[in-house]
C-alpha cells in the first residue's frame, strides 16, 4: 500500500504544482487587466459638463497626446494654487466633474487629468506610463500658470501612487492621498491571500518608500469601512508619512460611496492649503 499512497501523492503534488504554475503564468501575463479599468469612452467637451471649464492636451515624453479637462478658480475665492487630481484605477474623468466644481469654489483651479487608454486617450495604462502622464500634466499646469511649487496633488487610490512617485521628481506645495496604500501587492495580497503577489506583481506603486525621503506637506484621507484599499492599509500609510498634516477619516464611508469625492473630502484639500499659506 506504502508505495502506491507514495504515488498518489506524488501525482497529486504534480497536479497542484501545475495549477499553481499555470494560474501564476496567467496573472504574469494578464495581471495588468486585474489592476487597471479603463473607461475608454469618449468624454464630452469639458466645457458642456463644468461651466468656464476647457479642454486641454497634454504631451507625454513617449508621444502621446491625452485628453484633460481644466477648471478655472472660482474669482471670488481664489487662492492662486490649483489641484491636479490623478485618479483611480477606473472611469474616466467625467465622473469627477462635481469635485472638481467643489474645489473650484473653494478657490482652487483643477486639472482632471485621464491617464493613457482612458477617457478616449490612446495609449495602455503600466506604472511608467502613468508617470509619463502624470509629468505631462505638471508640464500642462504649468503652462496654464500654476509651477508644481503652487499646486497640489490629489492621488486617489491607485492615483496615490501616482503622486507619491510624482512629487519625487516635481515637488509641490502639499499632497492629498484619498484611500492610499504602502503598496500596491499590500492591497492585491489581501484580495488574493492565495497567490504570490509579491513575487508576480510587475506594477508596485510603492507609495510609502516614496514618502519616506518626501518632506512635502500630506493629508491623508480614508474610508472608515473601504472594502477596495482596505482601511488598515491607509492607516498605515497616515502612520508613517513622516510630514502629515491631517488624518481625515470619513465616517461609515466604502471606496467609491459619493462622500469620498464630496464637499468633506474638499473641504481637507482647502485645509492643507491654508497650511501653507
Amino acid at each position: 500500500m506504502a508505495p502506491r499512497v507514495g504515488r498518489k501523492l506524488s501525482v497529486g503534488l504534480v497536479v497542484s504544482v501545475l495549477l499553481v504554475g499555470t494560474v501564476g503564468a496567467l496573472l504574469w501575463s494578464f495581471q495588468r487587466q486585474l489592476i487597471y479599468f479603463p473607461d475608454p469612452t469618449p468624454v464630452p467637451p469639458a466645457g458642456e459638463v463644468i461651466d468656464g471649464a476647457t479642454d486641454v492636451t497634454l504631451h507625454t515624453e513617449d508621444g502621446l497626446e491625452l485628453g484633460a479637462w481644466f477648471v478655472p478658480a472660482d474669482p471670488a475665492t481664489a487662492t492662486g494654487m490649483a489641484v491636479l487630481v490623478a485618479p483611480g484605477n477606473g472611469g474616466n474623468r467625467a465622473s469627477r466633474a462635481g469635485f472638481a466644481s467643489a474645489l473650484s469654489r473653494r478657490g482652487f483651479a483643477v486639472l482632471l487629468m485621464d491617464y493613457r487608454g482612458y477617457g478616449g486617450n490612446p495609449g495602455r495604462p503600466s506604472e511608467d506610463g502613468l508617470a509619463a502622464d502624470a509629468d505631462a500634466a505638471v508640464d500642462g499646469l504649468r503652462d496654464l500658470g500654476f509651477p508644481a511649487a503652487r499646486t497640489i496633488y490629489f492621488g486617489e487610490s491607485l492615483g496615490a501612487g501616482v503622486v507619491a512617485a510624482l512629487q519625487a521628481r516635481h515637488p509641490p506645495a502639499g499632497m492629498v492621498l484619498r484611500s492610499p496604500f504602502p503598496e500596491l501587492a499590500d492591497v492585491g495580497s489581501h484580495h488574493y491571500p492565495w497567490l504570490p503577489v509579491r513575487a508576480l506583481l510587475r506594477d508596485r506603486f510603492p507609495v510609502l518608500e516614496h514618502l519616506a525621503e518626501s518632506d512635502v506637506p500630506v493629508t491623508v484621507i480614508y474610508g472608515q469601512h473601504d472594502g477596495v484599499v482596505p482601511t488598515k492599509l491607509s492607516a498605515r500609510v497616515a502612520d508613517h508619512a513622516p510630514t502629515l498634516v491631517e488624518r481625515l477619516v470619513i465616517e461609515g464611508a466604502d471606496h467609491n460611496d459619493p462622500v469620498m469625492f464630496g464637499p468633506e473630502v474638499a473641504d481637507g484639500v482647502a485645509r492643507l492649503a491654508r497650511t501653507l499659506s
